[in-house]
Formats: C-alpha cells, sequence, structure tokens
C-alpha cells in the first residue's frame, strides 16, 4: 500500500516531503485553504495554503517566543490584542500571564478556529477562557474600532502570500495609522516574521523589520530554529520605549518566575539573550535593507504546498 506524502514548495528549485498518516481535516474557507494533518515526526500538524503553520512537536517553542519576551518586556500587561492566532496557542501562551485581565483575538477565519477548538485539546482552555473575547473579522478593521488601547500587541498572522489574506497586516501604513495609535504609552507590538536562516532572510524577515523600524524607535528582531518549517524563524519586538529593550537575562528569569503560570519548557533569559545575537550575515542583511512594506509593494514568501501519493511524487507527474 502505498502511503500519501504531502510535498511543500521551499524554493522553486527546492522541495521537501513528510509522510501523511492521518488527514484529520481537509477543506477550503472563505479566505484560504486549511488542512490539519498528521504528518511524518511533526505530528497534528496545521497548514493554510499549503504551508505549515505549526505542529504539535514544536509549536510551544514557536508560541512561546512570540509571546512571553514582548509580555516581560511591559511592566504590567493587562490588555492584550492578538491579530490572528486562529489555532488558539498564542491565547494560550497570554492567558498565563497572571496580569492579564482582557484579551481580544481577532482571526477572520473561523473555520480555522473551529476545528483547532476541536482538534487541538491543549488549547481548548484558551477558547474557554472568560478573559478571552474572540472576534471573526478583519484584524485591522477591528483594532482601529475597538474601545480602547492595549498593552501589547501581538501578530500572530499567517505569512504574507501574494493573493494570501493577511499581507495588508505587514504594511507600513498599519504599523504606523492602526498599532501604533493602539497602544498605550510604554506599549509594545510583536509580530512572527518568516524564514530568518541565511540563505532565505531577505524573503520577507528582513523587509518586515525594516518596515517596523521606519515606524517605531527601537525594534529588536531575534532567531530560532524551527524543525516543521525547516528553517530559521524569525521575530520582530517594536517598541515604543526604547528602555524596554535593556531588560537582563537575569530580570527576565525573575519575571519569569514571578509573572507567569507554571514552567516555561524553552525560554529564559540566558536563552533569549543568545537568540538576539544574531549572526552576522543576517545582520548585514538587516542593516542593508531599504524596501518596506507599503499597501502597494511588498515581498511574499515562496511557494505552497500539494498532497500526493508516494508514485505521483516520486515520478514527478500531477
Amino acid at each position: 500500500m502505498l502511503c500519501p506524502q504531502l510535498e511543500e514548495d521551499l524554493a522553486d528549485d527546492l522541495k521537501w516531503s513528510m509522510l501523511v498518516k492521518n488527514v484529520l481535516y481537509s477543506g477550503k474557507s472563505k479566505y484560504q485553504e486549511v488542512d490539519l494533518i498528521d504528518v511524518g515526526p511533526f505530528g497534528k500538524t496545521l497548514f493554510l495554503d499549503g504551508k505549515v503553520q505549526s505542529s504539535e512537536v514544536d509549536e510551544w517553542v514557536y508560541h512561546e517566543l512570540l509571546v512571553h519576551p514582548a509580555m516581560l518586556m511591559h511592566p504590567n500587561p493587562k490588555t492584550v490584542f492578538i491579530c490572528g492566532g486562529g489555532e488558539g496557542a498564542t491565547a494560550r501562551e497570554v492567558l498565563r500571564h497572571k496580569s492579564v485581565e482582557k484579551v481580544v483575538m481577532v482571526d477572520i477565519d473561523q473555520v480555522v478556529c473551529d476545528f483547532c477548538r476541536a482538534h487541538l485539546a491543549h488549547n481548548k482552555v484558551a477558547f474557554e477562557s472568560p478573559k478571552l473575547e474572540l472576534i471573526h473579522d478583519d484584524a485591522r478593521a477591528q483594532l482601529e474600532q475597538y474601545p480602547g488601547k492595549f498593552d501589547v500587541i501581538i501578530g500572530d498572522l499567517a505569512d504574507p502570500l501574494d493573493g494570501g489574506p493577511c499581507y495588508q497586516l505587514y504594511t507600513q501604513d498599519f504599523y504606523q495609522t492602526v498599532v501604533l495609535q493602539k497602544l498605550n504609552p510604554g506599549g509594545i507590538f510583536v509580530t512572527q516574521s518568516g524564514p530568518a536562516g541565511f540563505l532565505s532572510c531577505t524573503e520577507v524577515f528582513t523587509c518586515i523589520n525594516a518596515t517596523l523600524r521606519s515606524v517605531f524607535p527601537k525594534v529588536m528582531p531575534y532567531t530560532q530554529h524551527m524543525p516543521v518549517f525547516c528553517d530559521v524563524w524569525g521575530w520582530n519586538i517594536a517598541l515604543t520605549d526604547p528602555s524596554q529593550a535593556r531588560l537582563s537575562g537575569e530580570e527576565l528569569d525573575t519575571r519569569i518566575q514571578q509573572r507567569i503560570e507554571g514552567p516555561l519548557r524553552f525560554l529564559d533569559g540566558y536563552t533569549f539573550t543568545g537568540l538576539c545575537h544574531i549572526n552576522k550575515h543576517v545582520r548585514r542583511c538587516l542593516e542593508e535593507e531599504k524596501e518596506v512594506y507599503t499597501q502597494d509593494c511588498g515581498r511574499f514568501i515562496h511557494g505552497k504546498g500539494s498532497l500526493q501519493d508516494s508514485k505521483a511524487a516520486s515520478t514527478g507527474t500531477g
């Protein structure tokens, strides 16, 4: 019996293949193709438009790094807005902070939220929290019109794909006229920022960083290898108060102990200090990047994936 393979394009001349053990959900919402598949060594893995979003074996690393550095740099985060985050893991990590009183999560795609709530048991507690307000709508529109401001805003969005639903939420206009205006004094914005390896960093990572630097007084990039993405991944923290960047590893550890429910599995002060020490080549690419995302101009992450049986994959036929 031939086992199906899922192939994902990483570049024009590069793709990788994962053994499909079980297709838990496969469909298409109004906005994107949505798949939840048990694959290879990664277990339950979420795909949007054929691109890996997260897997159960390493999503906790991704979400600890997306959420906790920004939350811990803020002196007392009480209100948090999440752009995207439909699988619920970002809200799960935010809600571990004892100071948090209100989390607003806006994901345009109810299909994604519904099946993640049904199939990803470790995120169910976040969906059921009375502190969480879940809205299915355009994140920009909701952030603009939502009453009040926020201490932390998190961009947990799909990568900027040509024709995808999220591109406009990486633009200079969005950061300048919406995000910056909706942050409380001392507020912090953080976003996932795509592949950040020395071969892939100029695909979107450096451009997202340059766009944020054109708006915020201080931007901190950091990176970590993510096995399910087959690459180093990047995040960017944008600070309205540059002094918040001077948080030491020791102070970060103290805040983790005092402010977060339960132990972190990946992040501590020593680790985060290391993740901010980016290699020379990627640092140079960040320094030399001039292009910013605008409503009319931007870069897009490569390709999408496809499900094939093993014979078709091996012979190259569709």
